[in-house]
């Protein structure tokens, strides 16, 4: 009896790491413990490489690659489509955008009969729009939705431009060869929104002046309204709609003094940049890889190795700097189970574009196969509630 009790616990408290391993057709990825992995697929601009591990009890993290047509229309414009959602405080938000934001795109992108910066704009809106439907609807029953959001990256290839969206703290780096030296350079196209970074603060201050405490240090932590550390977001509609900062909404989310206009902003920051013949690749990833990775670490480890497998390669190097730090072996951060990891790690997900030049420039009216790849993770029920998370796990995307 007491054997069977020790195993038990060994059970629960030393997890296997082949607990989930789901190995086979690399077609839609493999699963192996908490790392989904698609080492190599093609897109229509090249190829690519796609990783997640999980750290959340539920993965949190969702993310896409889509290429064919952007349009409703099967006469295109053609291009890739890239996206990662880091979701917080549950993965509600997350799925709901890996699940619309790119059908908005393309209804937006038929509508215009080609890809703008505009056409990002809406889908953007429409997306924001609908979830605040959703948390509208299920409020009665499933108030904590209302404290749910998700950052929003996405990346457009199309008629040899890159167009890059961004709300939150997730990242995009180019990596370009440099003529006079061939070395790769990084190169941030994102802009991020996180109140660690002084210029955001200014912002939320310009935008409130009528409130002082618009951003509070907590904990050695900038957050706005000392709850979350990023100013735009899809959701987290209680800090955009007053009628939600209320009971049932856990007190802890609940603020003081009621407010009159939106604290955070759903309104993307967007950038185009015309791909030339010397961009070799783009990293896209959640903010769990930019902090044990610097933007040129990543490119260098992607610019000396082999385009395959180079997401999973990224994630691995975080693992061990993550291990590293809590002065632990990376063999033994592996065998800590989800929930639990989340102490060590955030969810990190990683998608690697590689650019051909001869197929970037390529026009957009070109017709080819469609992909469609979306990021994995341990298989739950989509309507199973997220354990509740403290405002510090809340704003920690």
């Amino acid at each position: 009896m007491l054997s069977e009790l020790m195993n038990f616990f060994r059970a629960c408290f030393r997890p296997r790491s082949n607990r989930y391993v789901h190995r086979g057709s690399d077609a839609g990825g493999r699963q192996e413990g908490l790392l989904w992995y698609k080492d190599s697929g093609q897109h229509l601009n090249g190829d690519f490489s796609m990783a997640v591990v999980q750290a959340n009890n539920l993965l949190e993290d969702q993310s896409q690659i889509e290429s064919g047509s952007l349009s409703l229309n099967e006469t295109g414009p053609f291009g890739t489509f890239i996206g990662v959602y880091d979701g917080h405080g549950g993965p509600e938000t997350s799925r709901y955008v890996n699940n619309n934001l790119f059908q908005h795109l393309k209804r937006f992108t038929a509508e215009q009969q080609s890809m703008s910066v505009d056409v990002i704009r809406k889908a953007y809106q429409a997306t924001e729009d609908g979830f605040m439907s959703l948390v509208t609807k299920q409020w009665p029953l499933k108030p904590q939705i209302a404290a749910v959001g998700s950052c929003c990256l996405v990346g457009v290839i199309c008629n040899g431009t890159l167009y890059i969206a961004n709300l939150g703290d997730s990242r995009a780096v180019l990596g370009r060869v440099m003529k006079a030296t061939g070395e790769v350079l990084a190169i941030q196209l994102s802009a991020e929104h996180n109140v660690c970074i002084e210029s955001v603060r200014q912002e939320l201050h310009s935008l409130h002046p009528e409130d002082p405490q618009i951003v509070v240090l907590k904990h050695n932590v900038w957050r706005v309204k000392g709850l979350i550390q990023i100013s735009r977001s899809i959701g987290d509609v209680y800090l955009k709609k007053a009628e939600f900062n209320r009971e049932p909404l856990y007190a802890k989310f609940r603020l003081r003094e009621p407010f009159k206009k939106p604290i955070l902003s759903a309104e993307p920051t967007i950038s185009m940049h015309q791909l030339q013949p010397h961009d070799q690749f783009i990293i896209f990833a959640s903010d769990g890889l930019w902090e044990h990775l610097t933007n040129q670490e990543a490119v260098d480890m992607v610019q000396n190795h082999p385009h395959s497998g180079s997401a999973r390669r990224l994630i691995k190097a975080a693992l061990q700097e993550a291990a590293k730090k809590r002065e632990m072996r990376y063999s033994d951060l592996k065998k800590i189970d989800r929930g639990v990891r989340r102490h060590f790690h955030d969810d990190i997900t990683v998608i690697v574009v590689f650019l051909d030049s001869n197929l970037v420039s390529r026009a957009s009216s070109v017709k080819c196969p469609s992909i469609s790849v979306k990021g994995g993770g341990i298989n739950l029920p989509h309507n199973t509630l997220a354990p509740l998370t403290t405002p510090m796990e809340a704003g920690s995307t």
